[in-house]
């Protein structure tokens, strides 16, 4: 299955580094045009301009990693991929339709799980939920950051 590379180019991961470098870019400049600065501490431009040099700094570890001789391209599992996909897009569906950020969370953490070939997804969905509902206090009551708010984050 494992093929190594012909030429000193993994084009994959140039593709990646490509992507990640836009992410970065997208990120950099919604962080500029932000209004909101926070009296103290890291407000969210703040931090979105760290994730944007973050994102920035894997773009440059790929293309350093793409011109290294000896990559080798395996063939991509896309059931994990649909996975992950899935995860993602219930998060973005929970929150866009209301449903707040634990459920959102909860899924991604369960459905996340079975991309890594964890099949224990009642499991899965409490072990979520109660990291989701952690994460919820944490932010919202400590920290006093507003998470999207749903029915269950209304009840607390």
């Amino acid at each position: 299955m494992l093929q190594p590379s012909k030429t000193g180019l993994h084009r994959p991961t140039v593709v990646i580094g490509i992507a990640l470098f836009a992410i970065a870019a997208i990120t950099f400049n919604d962080a500029r045009g932000m209004n909101i600065r926070a009296g103290y501490g890291m407000g969210a431009d703040a931090a979105s301009y760290f994730v944007a040099a973050f994102f920035a700094v894997l773009g440059v570890g790929h293309l350093i990693a793409a011109f290294r001789p000896g990559i080798e391209a395996e063939e991509a599992d896309w059931g994990a991929f649909a996975w992950v996909a899935l995860a993602l897009a219930s998060l973005v569906l929970c929150i866009w339709l209301g449903g707040g950020f634990i459920l959102g969370s909860t899924l991604l953490f369960a459905f996340t799980a079975r991309a890594f070939g964890r099949k224990a997804i009642v499991a899965d969905l409490l072990l979520g939920f109660v990291l989701s509902l952690g994460i919820f206090f944490l932010f919202n009551k400590l920290l006093t950051l507003a998470l999207p708010m749903g029915p269950l984050e209304r009840l607390l």
